[in-house]
């Protein structure tokens, strides 16, 4: 029995023009109970799609479950320390990469340049512009505020490719590195993961609903332990082979409202 759902956005939720379709609104109309975001995006980069969705007051779960908000409060939350910040940004700068970080509300880019375009085309959030040196210096005179929930590395695949391999090797067990695609690299906190998010949420806000009750939406590997966990995971058709072998259930493209097909043939009979 479906007693909440769950969805990653980007490759899942969203159709060919980065946002809801009317089909999939109505179908996530249709189905009462409660509905959660769960993304490697910023918080704000969220609204928008919950304002869409009519779920404005409902939790989030953002940077791939290292931040969990309900309205201004902060249920639970792993932050990069700032002597892994420092050590991160040095690495991305070292191969010339655009450098991201990111914390709750905020985002800090070096420059408008093409990465930061596309984020902000993507996310409909802009970003506030700085040199890192600052950047750097803020988060270090903050540091009762926590760290980075997120640092993003964008940029050649190849040099991408050098840093990884070189984070990973210095700071591999403090930090989460993944791939989300070959020129992007998103770090988040060592422990980050949907799941345990998703787990957090249940026990702090809806101590009624197992996980077994749940039906959660993925395609990347940042999906797969949360679609695994659930009752009802289901990978639409373009989620990576991992990701489809720890669904239960397979529907239609991210672009053609894989979400909203397996909906409508499916909520009811498990309502």
């Amino acid at each position: 029995m479906i007693q909440l759902f769950a969805t990653d956005i980007d490759g899942t939720l969203l159709d060919t023009n980065r946002f809801l379709s009317d089909r999939t609104r109505q179908e996530l109309g249709k189905l009462l109970v409660p509905k959660i975001l769960i993304s490697a995006r910023m918080p704000q980069a969220m609204y928008y799609l919950q304002e869409a969705l009519d779920i404005i007051n409902a939790p989030l779960i953002c940077y791939n479950g290292a931040l969990v908000l309900h309205g201004s409060d902060v249920l639970y939350e792993l932050s990069i320390p700032y002597e892994e910040i420092e050590k991160l940004t040095e690495i991305g700068q070292e191969y010339g990469l655009h450098v991201a970080l990111y914390r709750n509300q905020e985002w800090f880019v070096p420059a408008m340049d093409q990465w930061a375009k596309r984020e902000e085309h993507n996310t409909r959030v802009t970003p506030s512009v700085e040199e890192t040196s600052v950047t750097l210096n803020y988060f270090k005179q903050t540091q009762d505020q926590g760290g980075a929930h997120k640092i993003m590395f964008m940029g050649d695949e190849v040099l991408m490719d050098a840093a990884f391999a070189k984070a990973e090797q210095l700071l591999g067990p403090k930090v989460h590195l993944y791939r989300s695609k070959n020129t992007y690299t998103e770090i988040t906190p060592s422990g980050t993961s949907k799941e345990v998010a998703l787990r957090k949420l249940l026990e702090l806000r809806y101590p009624e609903v197992g996980m077994k009750n749940v039906v959660a939406f993925g395609d990347n590997y940042n999906d797969t332990d949360m679609l695994a966990a659930v009752g009802y995971g289901v990978a639409v058709e373009n989620a990576r082979e991992v990701v489809k072998k720890a669904a239960r259930f397979i529907t239609g493209h991210h672009k053609e409202d894989g979400v909203a097909l397996w909906l409508e043939q499916n909520a009811q009979k498990n309502a």
